[in-house]
């Protein structure tokens, strides 16, 4: 799994028109499953974001988690993060897992992201043509990959 976290102070994500999640000062982790992922992968990388201190402290020095600022979490999934450009100019996405293997362990992936968070968070539509509009708090963005630990 690969995630994408950026900090925002706001951010949603509209499908055909409609709202589908948003959120205020959070999270906003966009989501790649790839062929290899396993339960595993889901529970490392849920804790890790749970516990991840990026928010400032009143000290001004990022040292708080998502739980520790009540924050909010909206979670998008985005296959094209395991693009690679190596031949040509055109992305190939062979690493992403086919939706018959990702959609389930997306869903488990949020079941498991809520248990750890201990409150509900949004979602965009897995496979959906999807807007994602977000204010980059920071701006804060970082990369965590399940296969590296990093």
């Amino acid at each position: 799994m690969r995630a994408v976290i950026q900090r925002v102070s706001e951010a949603k994500v509209t499908v055909a028109g409609a709202t589908k999640g948003a959120i205020q000062q959070g999270l906003l982790i966009l989501l790649a499953v790839e062929e290899a992922d396993s339960p595993e992968d889901i529970e490392w990388l849920s804790g890790k974001i749970v516990r991840l201190r990026i928010f400032d402290d009143e000290a001004g020095v990022m040292n708080r988690s998502i739980q520790e600022i009540q924050g909010e979490i909206l979670l998008v999934s985005q296959f094209t993060l395991f693009a690679s450009t190596r031949k040509g100019n055109r992305p190939s996405y062979s690493r992403s897992a086919r939706p018959e293997l990702a959609i389930p362990l997306y869903e488990k992936f949020i079941q498991r992201l809520r248990q750890d968070f201990g409150k509900p968070i949004q979602t965009g539509e897995f496979g959906a043509q999807m807007l994602v509009s977000l204010t980059n708090d920071g701006p804060v963005t970082i990369v965590i990959d399940t296969k590296t630990r990093e």
